[in-house]
């Protein structure tokens, strides 16, 4: 079992920056990928970006270039710097951890609003 807390949502202007963080308790040791993902009202989740062990990155083509996947030293620690925020960036945002096993565990999500 992994459990995930996110943290630094909240409210901003566009154009603004916001840091979303995210920490791993439990397994962590059988972590393989961690990621973000957002689900805006009415609409599907989707991955905004992941990152593998061995620091491969994948970004969805929305937020190339404005936000940035990272991963602490402890490894247990999940970062999203976004910057350059757009009103279609409001979403909740979910921390997520894939396994080994292929198990997918999730965050309880944290609110961005961009708005003015």
């Amino acid at each position: 079992q992994v459990q995930l807390v996110e943290s630094g949502g909240g409210l901003v202007q566009p154009g603004g920056s916001l840091t979303l963080s995210c920490v791993a308790s439990g397994s962590i040791f059988t972590i393989y990928s961690m990621g973000w993902y957002r689900q805006a009202p009415g609409k599907q989740r989707e991955l905004v970006a992941s990152i593998t062990n061995g620091g491969s990155t994948n970004y969805a083509d929305s937020v190339k270039g404005r936000f940035t996947i990272s991963r602490g030293n402890a490894k247990n620690t999940l970062y999203l710097q976004m910057n350059s925020l757009k009103p279609e960036d409001t979403a909740v945002y979910y921390c997520n951890v894939r396994t080994l096993a292929l198990h997918n565990y999730w965050g309880q999500g944290t609110q961005v609003t961009v708005s003015s």
